[in-house]
């Protein structure tokens, strides 16, 4: 804001805001209120930048003072995880853990085939026949349900119901996963 600005919002200070006070008679005192409005909306934006300054400075100070509390919720959510695998490992049904302050659950997902490279997959099914599982892309759901996990010569491959090797399929190990609520 600069100084003329001041001098108006302080001239406006000065007087009662009432209609009997002032009126616009003229092209002169439609022009002076028109200044007033003009400095008080630049005190109202300078007010925002400062407050908007503020906000930026107390989110950075926040990020700040959350970063050790998220290290230590991290840290004590692998003790939970450790704990809660050293469990699973000696009773396999431990799958959940409650407290009155919070629980560690555990899923376990079965290995599945995963589609690797669409496109590789697609020239498979092309290749073997088996148009019921293209749309204009392949119907991954209904094909994986197709598909069998066999070892030869020491590797794991993923075949298909003909027995054929299906490329762009991978398998997914699985594994078990922990979620701690609290």
């Amino acid at each position: 804001m600069n100084a003329l600005q001041q001098a108006e919002i302080e001239e406006l200070e000065g007087q009662e805001l009432s209609e009997e006070r002032f009126k616009i008679t003229d092209q002169e005192s439609l022009n002076w209120a028109f200044r007033k409005i003009a400095a008080l909306k630049t005190q109202m934006e300078e007010t925002d930048a400062i407050a908007a300054k503020e906000i930026e400075r107390i989110h950075l100070w926040a990020a700040e003072q959350h970063k050790p509390v998220k290290q230590s919720i991290e840290f004590f959510e692998g003790l939970i995880t450790q704990y809660h695998m050293q469990l699973l490992e000696e009773n396999p049904k431990a799958k959940t853990l409650k407290t009155p302050h919070g629980k560690s659950k555990s899923t376990t997902r079965k290995p599945a085939p995963v589609a690797m490279d669409k496109s590789k997959l697609l020239e498979h099914v092309k290749e073997a026949g088996m148009t019921e599982f293209i749309k204009e892309d392949i119907r991954w759901g209904d094909f994986k349900k197709t598909l069998n996990v066999e070892v030869v010569k020491g590797k794991v491959v993923i075949v298909d119901s003909l027995g054929q090797r299906v490329e762009g399929v991978e398998l997914d190990q699985g594994g078990t996963t922990f979620k701690v609520e609290v």
